[in-house]
């Protein structure tokens, strides 16, 4: 198998040292350069094209983002952003997801060193994961995955209790959860565009970063008719409402009498992540059973398969997005492995699933009618 030919711009020598040492000691992983500016990059790519970048936002002569721009019109090329963990740095790097960057890993201000040798395993499984992305998915729109250190691969109910499922009867109030990773902020804001503010209430695991998750929700809602923002401990979960877990926190659906709410909660990492989709997936289960639709977006890794299963058994409505207009075509294809998935479907076809929420019976009604 050919290795992934990486190219580094940073401006921090200590950034280009680390990562070249810790990079070109993991198996798959060839960094064939480390540029400290996009001028000196554009040099070295006459030479070479690489499968992925490393890229740093402000740098002297010309940012990141300015360089990003160039290469999606040039030669989209996978970018995995290294931006400075702050509420300034979270703003410019969703710009740069925006202009087409494939994931982010959130670098400290302080304690550098340590945090990129801690975060080897990370930072491979991003760049060999960015390399599988299908670039021409990526819209002008924002994206990223998460930026955690790795754990032990918890399932569920190291947060969420595992029970017996107790039948529920199905309702006219349904809510509506979704689960991303890679590539998923250009596909939520393809979704959440498209929703009137009659949709039903919706909750949502992106991975990302602590710190860009607020950021991200506010900009969506800018765009969006209904309303979007970073969920809160106790949130009621109500029609033309969009609730975004914060990258801090695994977020839990709870019925409250006939109300669902939030419960934002902190604990281990789940699946590898915090949020964690198979935490909102079971808790979905639990908590709404047939009176859910659990979709399951582009991702890499299986974050969220289990749990989609968990909602299926429950006899809720699940969706999953199929390969062809996913920009990584790993977590929805381990949820329809482990055979949780009523439907396959494209990009297009989720708005309208969204604004339908259908049980599964009437889904299936209408599949077979068509």
């Amino acid at each position: 198998m050919p290795q992934v030919k990486v190219l580094i711009v940073d401006d921090s020598a200590v950034v280009r040292q680390v990562l070249t040492e810790q990079l070109g000691g993991i198996g798959g992983i060839q960094v064939m350069g480390a540029a400290r500016d996009p001028i000196f990059a554009q040099k070295a790519m006459e030479k070479e094209w690489p499968d992925v970048i490393v890229l740093d936002i402000e740098m002297p002569r010309m940012d990141g983002i300015t360089f990003l721009r160039q290469l999606m019109r040039q030669r989209p090329t996978p970018v995995i952003i290294c931006s400075t963990l702050t509420e300034k740095g979270a703003e410019v790097t969703m710009q740069a997801m925006s202009a087409g960057a494939v994931d982010v890993i959130a670098k400290p201000k302080v304690g550098l060193r340590q945090f990129l040798e801690e975060s080897k395993t990370l930072l491979g499984d991003a760049i060999k994961a960015a390399s599988r992305a299908r670039m021409e998915k990526i819209a002008r729109s924002p994206q990223t995955p998460s930026a955690r250190p790795m754990q032990a691969k918890l399932k569920a109910d190291a947060v969420v209790a595992d029970r017996a499922f107790k039948p529920l009867s199905a309702t006219t109030d349904r809510v509506v959860a979704v689960g991303t990773s890679t590539g998923g902020t250009q596909a939520l804001e393809y979704v959440l565009t498209r929703l009137p503010r009659t949709a039903p209430g919706i909750v949502v695991v992106q991975h990302m970063p602590g710190q860009f998750t607020a950021v991200f929700a506010t900009r969506l809602n800018q765009l969006c008719e209904i309303e979007v923002r970073e969920a809160r401990d106790g949130d009621r979960v109500i029609p033309g409402l969009a609730l975004i877990a914060p990258g801090t926190h695994h977020l839990l659906l709870r019925r409250s009498g006939a109300q669902y709410r939030v419960e934002v909660k902190s604990g281990p990492l789940v699946s590898r992540h915090r949020p964690s989709v198979d935490v909102l997936f079971r808790s979905s289960a639990q908590s709404a059973g047939p009176n859910a639709v659990g979709i399951i977006m582009t991702g890499m890794g299986d974050d969220g398969a289990r749990g989609l299963l968990e909602m299926h058994e429950a006899g809720a409505m699940t969706v999953a997005q199929d390969e062809q207009t996913s920009v990584v075509y790993g977590m929805p294809k381990e949820a329809v492995k482990l055979g949780g998935v009523d439907a396959i479907v494209g990009l297009p076809q989720i708005p309208g699933i969204v604004v339908q929420a259908p049980t599964r019976q009437a889904y299936l009604r209408a599949a077979a009618r068509a």
